[in-house]
């Protein structure tokens, strides 16, 4: 069956909607606006955290509804609802006609159609039972103690989401998607009997349980949370101040999402709040620093066929050579910016509204290896892994965490350290870029981009890079 049957299906069949009813419903709301669309949603998510020994929480969800958003010129109307009837569309339908200027605008151009599809249909939750799930979570503990005495704590969980979308514009033009979503993630606690560190390690994406359950996989995962915890357990005091810093390949491209990404999307850009604003053509960067956002990556956690207003998404140069060339665009800012949508138009779920929002994005890799970049450094901090940080899309000035640093002295790495902290600005700091290596990696799919208030799956990725000078926030004394 074909996404647009399932989806039809789902939404017109089973609910007993009349699909040509509905086309009128929303063709009446939308005459006379300049964009909007109807999106129902079905969802089924899963999740199972085994704790300390046990199963501590095994949880089910499904949820259903639909959206309708009416656009005229900058103001936007939606209103949403769990209840799928031709009802409830057409109550939605006059309260968002309330944005109408009066002046009859004209509709905008449906998206173009698609015939890409970057991951299976397939619904993982019931494809795998209920036992396989919680004996591979328990068999992931059973390793984690056997495998490293030190342990103390152990924790493993496992979640799946399958999310079927259908999305309507007057005249009846309607895209589908299904979209499958997985996650397995482990982190321990180990102990040397005077102190206490973790470790963690996730991976994931658009694919069924069966990749992650593999006994490879998911040892490979606990071998890694291990081994960051041990890292950590050797660890010393950060020293603060101005040094030059190494970034890690993949997931340190987390400081690149949230830093310069953010900053990227049409909507700052538009109102002109964010650090890139009036900045298109110009150098924002090194030369060699090149920034992509690429949504067509196959089975990638932040790939989408297409977006949630229909539009397939793509891959988009944001920085060509330090030059800025390009920004995440939806339909709205889109249009108000007379640029072209670019597929990044994104809502957690029917509830929401979409907006600009990154899906994978990353830094291509250059012609260094990782041991010149390291061993062009007299003294400084190589960060690999990253926590939680805090960005200001106005001034770009971000605070983040590293979870996992060595002190760089003399070219060789040398002693982890803890409670390193990052302290810069974004557009600043891509100037400050003088090596990229060409270890390009892709985070392991865990990713999830918040703005708004709104949720997202999302991807980050990079070379190891070479940062001349950034401020360092340590611990010792």
């Amino acid at each position: 069956m074909t996404d647009m049957k399932l989806t039809e299906a789902l939404f017109f069949a089973k609910t007993g909607m009349n699909k040509n009813a509905v086309d009128r419903i929303v063709g009446d709301a939308l005459a006379g606006c300049d964009d909007g669309e109807l999106f129902l949603e079905y969802a089924q998510s899963e999740s199972f955290l085994f704790d300390d020994g046990r199963i501590k929480n095994a949880s089910f969800d499904t949820s259903q509804g639909f959206g309708l958003r009416a656009v005229s010129g900058e103001t936007t109307g939606y209103a949403h609802s769990t209840t799928l009837s031709e009802q409830a569309i057409a109550r939605a339908a006059a309260t968002v006609k309330a944005v109408r200027t009066g002046s009859g605008g004209t509709l905008a151009e449906p998206p173009q159609g698609t015939n890409q599809q970057l991951y299976t249909d397939a619904n993982p939750l019931p494809l795998v039972p209920f036992d396989m799930k919680v004996e591979t979570l328990a068999a992931m503990d059973a390793y984690a103690r056997k495998k490293e005495p030190k342990i103390k704590q152990v924790s493993a969980s496992l979640s799946g989401s399958w999310q079927a979308v259908h999305i309507t514009r007057p005249g009846g033009s309607a895209v589908a998607d299904i979209r499958p979503l997985v996650r397995l993630n482990v982190s321990v606690v180990v102990s040397d009997g005077v102190r206490m560190e973790t470790g963690s390690f996730g991976t994931g994406g658009r694919l069924t349980y069966g990749e992650f359950l593999k006994t490879e996989t998911w040892q490979k995962a606990v071998d890694e949370a291990i081994r960051q915890a041990l890292v950590n357990l050797e660890s010393v005091d950060a020293p603060g101040g101005e040094m030059p810093v190494v970034l890690g390949p993949g997931w340190p491209g987390i400081l690149l999402h949230e830093a310069v990404g953010h900053g990227l999307e049409g909507d700052f850009n538009r109102k002109q709040t964010s650090a890139f604003s009036n900045l298109m053509g110009k150098r924002v960067a090194a030369k060699g620093v090149t920034v992509i956002d690429d949504g067509t990556i196959a089975d990638r956690r932040g790939s989408l066929t297409v977006d949630d207003e229909g539009t397939p998404t793509s891959r988009t140069t944001l920085i060509e050579d330090g030059i800025l060339v390009g920004y995440l665009q939806d339909r709205l800012n889109a249009r108000l910016m007379k640029m072209r949508p670019t597929g990044n138009g994104r809502r957690q779920s029917y509830g929401h509204h979409p907006m600009p929002r990154m899906t994978n994005t990353f830094m291509l890799g250059g012609d260094k290896s990782r041991e010149e970049i390291i061993g062009s450094v007299k003294k400084g901090l190589y960060a690999v892994n990253f926590g939680g940080g805090q960005v200001d899309i106005t001034s770009g000035k971000f605070v983040f965490s590293a979870t996992e640093a060595y002190m760089i002295e003399n070219g060789k790495l040398g002693r982890p350290v803890k409670g390193a902290t990052l302290i810069g600005n974004g557009p600043d700091v891509l100037t400050k870029v003088s090596m990229i290596g060409n270890d390009l990696t892709l985070d392991p799919g865990v990713g999830t981009c918040g703005k708004d208030g709104q949720g997202v799956p999302c991807g980050v990725g990079q070379p190891t890079l070479k940062i001349e000078s950034l401020t360092v926030g340590g611990t010792a004394v």
